[in-house]
């Protein structure tokens, strides 16, 4: 029974700390593009409504938009050349 346990609060850590560490991943990114776009000069619009949250940023060259809804991020980059 003691094994049993023990295994069971071993599984949950491991399972805690992989799920953490990709959760870290996605909101570094984000920050890191929401950053970049704000030197550049970015218009940034965030609209937020219950657990969904959209960021639109945008200049002459480029247009990022960042949805996070239940926990999920999706990221959407156009640049001019893409349009082309």
């Amino acid at each position: 029974m003691k094994k049993l346990a023990l295994l069971v609060i071993t599984a949950m850590l491991f399972a805690t700390a992989f799920t953490s560490c990709r959760d870290t991943k996605e909101t570094s990114e984000t920050e890191e593009l929401i950053e970049e776009m704000r030197e550049e000069g970015a218009e940034v619009e965030i609209k937020t409504d219950g657990d969904e949250k959209k960021i639109k940023m945008e200049t002459e060259e480029k247009e990022v938009k960042i949805k996070t809804e239940e926990g999920e991020t999706k990221i959407k980059v156009e640049t001019d050349e893409d349009n082309s």
